[in-house]
């Protein structure tokens, strides 16, 4: 799966705590852990530097926290000055990280488009997929709960699907992982493709829950030749709401899914399924950023 991950954290997320579970993030397949807090510049003086005094106290802070590590795993932890999305991208190429994993507070989307946000950030500006994580949920996990959770981050994903070239997309890149993993980190998936209920019966579906079952049943297969558990499923309503009660039946370790308007001028004017999603989901969200090209 990922070998080569970054974690951010600015100590209110809760992700900080991750420095305990080396371990357990070793049976998700990881290689390399960075652990990365951006310190913002102070400000005070008529030029902007870099705050030394809370960059050592958040690497003093970061360095007692990581336990001993397994002797196959790099532990780094990087704290820096500056802007939080410039000194990822920065620290993400140093070591080629895989996956960016990051906290993401619950926001209307009116004030997602005041004050933005570093995953929308992000999701334009690379093309690393980015794992969501809710700070309010790895807050409250008690450790052993954390421990389970960080063993199986990509165990059981799943996918909303709705035949665009986002969701094909998706399916792709969780096809690739799996054909790349050295190990069955990544066991099964559940592809699930909800059917706009217009609630109108004079506006015919454009998709016939058949169509879409014979869809879904041709991926199935495809998805099955890279040794995965697959489930299809077709559901009508409100996408979001019935993508949530999916996850909720379904045991599944996160959501998967792509976007390629999240953090563009289109989410000033219509609201997207992907960040509609992340704003709502209290699940783990692994987002594929599209392609840049």
């Amino acid at each position: 799966m990922f070998q080569r991950v970054l974690i951010c954290t600015d100590f209110s997320d809760g992700l900080h705590r991750l420095t305990h579970f080396v371990s357990s993030l070793a049976l998700a397949g990881m290689k390399q852990i960075v652990f990365l807090h951006a310190v913002p510049l102070w400000e005070k003086g008529i030029i902007p530097r870099a705050d030394t005094e809370k960059i050592e106290q958040a690497q003093t802070r970061l360095t007692e926290t990581v336990g001993e590590s397994p002797t196959d795993v790099e532990v780094k932890i990087e704290v820096q000055s500056g802007k939080p999305v410039e000194i990822i991208l920065k620290v993400a190429q140093t070591y080629q990280s895989q996956l960016i994993i990051l906290g993401s507070q619950s926001r209307s989307l009116l004030t997602e488009k005041l004050v933005g946000g570093t995953m929308a950030d992000l999701s334009h500006k690379t093309t690393i997929p980015l794992l969501v994580l809710r700070p309010q949920l790895i807050s409250t996990y008690t450790s052993e709960e954390l421990t389970l959770r960080c063993q199986h981050l990509f165990r059981s994903l799943l996918l909303p699907y709705n035949d665009t070239q986002a969701a094909n997309y998706l399916v792709q890149q969780v096809k690739q992982l799996a054909q790349q993993q050295s190990d069955r980190y990544l066991q099964q998936c559940k592809l699930c493709w909800v059917l706009e209920d217009t609630g109108r019966r004079e506006v015919p579906k454009k998709i016939l829950p058949q169509q879409a079952g014979q869809t879904l049943s041709q991926i199935k297969a495809d998805l099955e030749k890279v040794n995965l558990q697959v489930e299809t499923e077709v559901r009508e309503g409100h996408c979001v709401t019935q993508i949530l009660e999916a996850a909720t039946m379904a045991d599944i370790s996160a959501i998967a899914v792509s976007s390629g308007t999240i953090g563009k001028l289109q989410e000033w004017l219509v609201s997207s399924f992907a960040s509609e999603l992340l704003r709502c989901s209290w699940y783990p969200v692994l987002f594929f950023p599209p392609q840049r090209g």
